[in-house]
């Protein structure tokens, strides 16, 4: 067993829902050795262990392009309540706590610069900002 109890089987699971969240459960039972009743179980037990936060679409507009936003916070306000705000705006995808020299990281897609620009303008006015450090992704593996 590893952490909340999930065992290889259902490591598999989310590997391949990871990869492509609309697998069937036919094709998960045959890639896992199990039964389409067992996998919908797991599923169902991932789901309510909180393992499993939510089914999500993943695309690509051509075009548009990524950004990785790095955050710096001052004692004005809470991380968390920081994160919050930037985690609301429109074209911010992801937003992550960390640690090291910068307190969030957010990742952001959106058509053009100025969409950018607006959010980096937007996140630098929120209180608690104290600094950002943006980098451009060139290309995804």
């Amino acid at each position: 067993m590893r952490g909340r109890g999930l065992d290889e089987k259902d490591l598999k699971l989310l590997s391949i829902l990871k990869r492509n969240s609309r697998a069937s459960y036919s094709y998960i039972a045959r890639e896992l050795g199990i039964t389409e009743s067992a996998v919908r179980k797991r599923i169902k037990r991932l789901v309510r262990l909180g393992v499993v936060r939510r089914f999500t679409l993943e695309y690509r507009i051509p075009g548009s392009f990524t950004a990785v936003i790095l955050v710096r916070t001052n004692n004005a306000k809470p991380v968390p309540q920081v994160a919050e705000r930037i985690a609301a705006y429109m074209h911010v995808e992801k937003v992550m706590e960390v640690t090291g020299d910068y307190d969030i990281i957010a990742i952001a897609t959106a058509q053009d610069i100025e969409d950018i620009n607006r959010l980096i303008d937007y996140i630098r006015g929120i209180e608690g900002v104290h600094s950002t450090y943006t980098m451009i992704v060139l290309r995804e593996h």
